[in-house]
């Protein structure tokens, strides 16, 4: 199983918010803080643990980049439910997005 870092935290509660939709990394990067250097490397490790699926996603206007798609697999959503359930995720979130505490 993966760590409970305040990063991973941070991005399963954004992915957690709509499980079973498709994200995208800028998207995700938005929504949790994160840096792409620090997001990518995450998301390709949840994804080779099988707690993710991904694919490349077609542009919806002709002339855009295709984007590279994530969300939750049946047991990435376990995990993820499992991790909001603890103490850590709340103040990662906090931490990483600049809530306040």
């Amino acid at each position: 199983m993966p760590n409970r870092s305040p990063q991973t935290c941070a991005l399963l509660a954004v992915m957690l918010r709509t499980p079973r939709a498709w994200h995208y990394g800028y998207e995700i990067c938005k929504n949790t803080g994160l840096s792409s250097g620090t997001l990518y490397p995450l998301l390709m490790r949840l994804s080779d643990r099988g707690l993710l699926e991904s694919h490349w996603q077609e542009p919806e206007r002709p002339g855009k980049p295709p984007r590279h798609v994530y969300r939750l697999t049946s047991e990435g959503l376990a995990f993820a439910r499992t991790t909001a359930g603890s103490e850590k995720p709340a103040a990662a979130r906090n931490t990483v997005v600049g809530a306040a505490t």
